[in-house]
């Protein structure tokens, strides 16, 4: 059904589209609908529509580019995470996009990112397929229809992923490209079905666009506001736990990916929804994720029998198995996702080394070295020719999305940490024990009674006979916590053999000083100092 309201009050002619098939501003009921009808999709049984992705079942980060031009050329970090794309060949290749998209069926949609009115970025996103207009109205937040009178988009996002691109021809490293342009505001996406480059697009773009003019700092993180008003935040990579332990009954959620961080320390969410990978989802372990699966949610990539069943624990087709869904379909939330009077902040990490802390406090500059940093592990069996556990670092728990340097993120968390009066935690939501195959990995329990005590002050104030200062890494180890057996909170204690330990921490302390060293250039003495200290065992 086309919408003959958009074409009488609104036009494409300004994307350079002058196709009239154009679905503006349907109902995710409808567009549910559609993608049945046109055979793209099938319901669930929990009313959720299942998608397939196609090729791609997840983000191609070689395949990520940036426009080099007067306004990134001496402002962005560019390398293998932010790819240069020449200006000329941007617009050749959007001139073929935009081509191909006039002989299509379209759906558009206006919405913004952002929960801050300060900082509202409107966009207007204009897909080919209706489920990928439908995971627009999912995660981007919804403006009422007296905001969509006078709406006019900064950003647009163009989605086509049925159109190849020639590498050859158009500059491009094969037939997909995600591609920002900051100059023309655009973000070109084409060649992959998979949803999240949509999100993702326009979170590099903030990324950009509120350190260098906002003085704000943007996040990838979850966060959650207390009873009382304090704000926590939870940075983490994928399996650490980051959407786990920021949904708390005891707190409402603000969101679970993607925030702003103000000069008037409140935090505000991106989104207007969740993404949440579903890989061994159950209703005992995961309640409001697997609640939040019903009508108006989308799955993508997941197997179902002739019933509609969802078997979560199958990842034959990809372990990046997703669901979208708008955040009201969580009941404790904070409206509007906003949290003022951040108190606490939380770096979590799956440490298959099993040699930090389950908990321990940073100071400014210890949380600035392990935010450039970004560490996890990654254990067998997670990627083909894992035989043991490695390090793995994404700085500013997001490097993909990152155009600027990871120092500027880092000064501007330290800064933050400084006017705040934040308190930082490392969270070790890994091994204890002893390393992935040997020991066991931290009960969630606890650290849940260890998140618990660090908001409720239980932890208390920083002193020698409260805490141990790691002889590693220099990080403060509180001696006691509610819930928490003693033993538990010292690593070294956990192992039976100290020289294993010590060999294997300074083995893991070595790779955060190997990895560090990319930023020594543009990190500070008192950043670089918050690392590690001590060389090799």
């Amino acid at each position: 059904m086309i919408n003959t309201n958009f074409k009488k009050s609104k036009s494409l002619i300004g994307h350079g589209i002058t196709n009239t098939n154009v679905h503006y501003q349907l109902t995710p009921e409808e567009l549910h609908d559609i993608t049945i009808d046109k055979n793209m999709g099938k319901p669930s049984d929990l009313g959720a529509l299942a998608v397939n992705t196609g090729e791609f079942t997840g983000r191609s980060p070689m395949d990520r580019f940036i426009v080099k031009d007067d306004i990134t050329a001496d402002k962005v970090w560019w390398g293998n995470i932010n790819i240069p794309f020449d200006s000329a060949a941007f617009d050749t290749l959007h001139d073929k996009v935009i081509q191909y998209l006039n002989e299509k069926e379209l759906y558009v949609r206006d919405a913004y990112a952002c929960a801050e009115k300060e900082y509202k970025l409107n966009i207007r996103i204009i897909n080919e397929y209706p489920w990928s207009n439908m995971f627009a109205y999912n995660m981007f937040l919804r403006p009422t229809g007296e905001e969509l009178k006078d709406f006019e988009p900064e950003w647009t996002v163009i989605n086509a992923p049925g159109f190849m691109a020639n590498p050859e021809v158009d500059g491009t490293r094969q037939h997909n490209f995600a591609v920002l342009n900051f100059s023309r505001k655009i973000a070109l996406i084409g060649g992959t079905g998979y949803t999240g480059e949509i999100k993702k697009g326009i979170f590099s773009a903030l990324n950009f666009i509120l350190p260098v003019y906002r003085n704000t700092l943007p996040m990838h993180c979850s966060a959650n506001v207390g009873k009382d008003g304090d704000t926590a935040i939870f940075f983490g990579l994928s399996g650490t736990g980051k959407t786990t332990l920021s949904t708390d009954p005891n707190r409402k959620l603000i969101g679970d990916d993607e925030h702003g961080w103000t000069s008037e320390n409140s935090v505000f969410n991106f989104e207007g929804g969740c993404y949440a990978k579903v890989i061994n989802l159950s209703q005992e372990q995961e309640p409001e994720i697997y609640g939040a699966i019903k009508k108006g949610a989308i799955l993508e990539n997941v197997i179902m029998d002739d019933n509609g069943v969802v078997d979560f624990e199958d990842t034959s087709i990809t372990q990046n198995t997703r669901v979208s869904y708008p955040i009201h379909h969580i009941d404790n939330i904070q409206v509007p996702s906003i949290g003022k009077n951040v108190k606490n902040v939380f770096f979590l990490t799956a440490d298959a080394f099993g040699v930090l802390p389950p908990i321990s406090k940073l100071t400014p500059a210890q949380a600035a070295y392990h935010f450039m940093s970004g560490y996890t592990a990654k254990v067998a069996g997670t990627e083909a020719g894992i035989l043991e556990p490695q390090p793995s670092f994404s700085a500013c728990f997001g490097a993909p999305f990152m155009p600027l340097h990871p120092a500027k993120y880092g000064e501007m968390l330290s800064k933050k940490m400084i006017e705040s009066g934040v308190d930082v935690w490392l969270v070790n939501t890994g091994w204890t024990g002893g390393p992935y195959g040997v020991g066991s990995r931290m009960k969630l329990k606890y650290t849940r009674a260890m998140i618990t005590a660090a908001l409720d002050g239980e932890l208390g104030l920083y002193s020698y006979d409260k805490y141990h200062i790691h002889s590693v890494f220099g990080v403060a180890q509180p001696r006691n916590c509610p819930g928490v057996p003693t033993n538990v909170l010292s690593p070294r204690a956990t192992w039976d053999n100290d020289e294993k330990y010590y060999k294997t921490a300074f083995k893991l302390a070595n790779a955060f000083r190997d990895n560090f060293k990319k930023f020594e250039e543009h990190a500070s003495e008192e950043i670089r100092r918050g690392g590690p200290q001590r060389y090799a065992y």
